[in-house]
C-alpha cells in the first residue's frame, strides 16, 4: 500500500524503512528537509515531500497519513493537513504518545468534519526497524481495514504483535497502562541491581549475572537485555548521569488510577523516583535530616554544593 509517514524522528523514520522494505510506499515529510532525504537516498519505496500539499498531492483518495509526532503540536499539524487539502474519507493515524482524552475528542472533531481517526500506541523504540513494532489500535473497522497492511509489517509478525483493541482512545489508553507498567519494572531491575553493586565483598559480575538471569530466569526480559548491554559497555555505569526524564504518560497512568480509585503503589513510587532523581540536593532530603538531627542529636553532612 502506499502512506504518508509524517515526522521522522528516532521512531518515525525507522518505522519508515520497515513499511519501505516490505514492499509499502511511504511519502516522508519532516519539516528539515535533509532528514527525510538523507532517508529517501537508502531506502528505494521512499519518496519526499517538500511539504503538507506535496503530501496530499503524492497520495490517491482516500489518503493514510500516518503522523509521528510531539503530542504537543498534533492539533496544530492535523490543521495544517485540513489546510494543505485533506479531503473527506482520509485517515489519520496518530502513532504518538498523546493522552488517550485528546485523541477521543481529537476522533470526535475529525469525524463530525468527514475524516477518520485512528490512535496507535506503538511501542518498540529504536529496534523496532529489526523487531518490529507492538501496535495497540484504536478506531473504527473501517479505519483500520484502511491501514492494515502496513500493520501487519510494522509488527513482528502479520499477526502477532499488533491488535484493533478498540474504539479511539483505547489505543493510547492501552500504551499509557503499558507505559506504567514500564516504570514500575524498570524501577525494580534499577533496584536491584543497586543492592547488587553496593555488596562489595563477593565482588560481583554485574554482565555476568545478568547473562545468567538472561537464560530460563523469571525475571528475563527485553529490558534485562538492555540492561546486560549497558553494563558490558559500561560495567559501572560510570558515564552515564542518574537524571531520568519521563514522557507523561507515566503521569497520566497514575491519574487514572486516582480516577479510578485503584491502588497503584508500585506505579507511583517508579514515577515519583523519576522526579527524585532530577534533584540534586532536595529540600524535603535535607528537612528529614534536620528533623533527625534535632530528635536524636544524630551527625549530618554538611552541604557543600550550594
Amino acid at each position: 500500500m502506499k502512506l504518508a509517514m509524517i515526522g521522522l524522528g528516532r521512531m518515525g523514520a525507522n518505522m519508515a524503512r520497515r513499511l519501505s522494505r516490505d514492499g509499502h510506499q511511504v511519502v516522508a515529510y519532516n519539516r528539515t528537509r535533509s532528514v527525510g532525504d538523507e532517508l529517501a537516498a537508502t531506502e528505494e519505496n521512499i519518496e519526499v515531500a517538500a511539504d503538507l500539499g506535496e503530501v496530499i498531492a503524492m497520495l490517491e483518495a482516500p489518503r493514510v497519513i500516518w503522523m509521528m509526532l510531539p503530542h504537543q503540536i498534533l492539533d496544530t499539524s492535523i490543521e495544517a493537513l485540513q489546510e494543505a487539502g485533506l479531503e473527506r474519507g482520509d485517515l489519520v493515524i496518530d502513532g504518538g504518545n498523546s493522552n488517550f482524552n485528546h485523541s477521543m475528542a481529537r476522533g470526535e472533531k475529525l469525524q463530525q468534519q468527514g475524516f477518520h481517526f485512528m490512535d496507535a500506541g506503538t511501542s518498540g523504540g529504536i529496534w523496532g526497524l529489526e523487531n518490529g513494532y507492538s501496535l495497540m489500535v484504536g478506531g473504527s473497522d473501517k479505519a483500520v481495514a484502511m491501514v492494515e497492511p502496513a500493520l501487519r509489517s510494522l509488527a513482528p509478525a502479520a499477526d502477532q504483535g499488533w491488535g484493533h483493541v478498540g474504539p479511539v482512545g483505547s489505543g493510547h489508553f492501552t500504551k499509557m497502562i503499558h507505559n506504567g507498567i514500564e516504570y514500575g519494572m524498570m524501577q525494580a531491575y534499577a533496584e536491584g541491581y543497586e543492592l547488587l553493586h553496593a555488596r562489595d565483598d563477593f565482588n560481583l559480575d554485574l554482565e555476568q549475572i545478568s547473562k545468567i538471569w538472561q537464560h530460563g530466569s523469571v525475571v528475563r526480559s527485553w529490558l534485562l537485555d538492555l540492561c546486560t548491554d549497558a553494563l558490558g559497555k559500561d560495567p559501572k555505569l560510570e558515564k552515564l548521569s542518574d537524571w531520568v526524564d519521563d514522557s507523561g504518560e507515566g503521569r497520566w497512568t497514575i491519574h487514572e488510577s486516582i480516577d479510578a480509585a485503584i491502588p497503584t503503589p508500585v506505579l507511583t513510587m517508579a514515577l515519583m523516583m523519576r522526579f527524585r532523581s532530577r534533584q540534586d540536593s532536595s529540600f524535603a532530603g535535607r528537612m528529614l535530616a534536620a528533623m533527625r538531627a534535632g530528635f536524636g542529636g544524630h551527625a549530618v553532612k554538611e552541604n557543600h554544593k550550594e
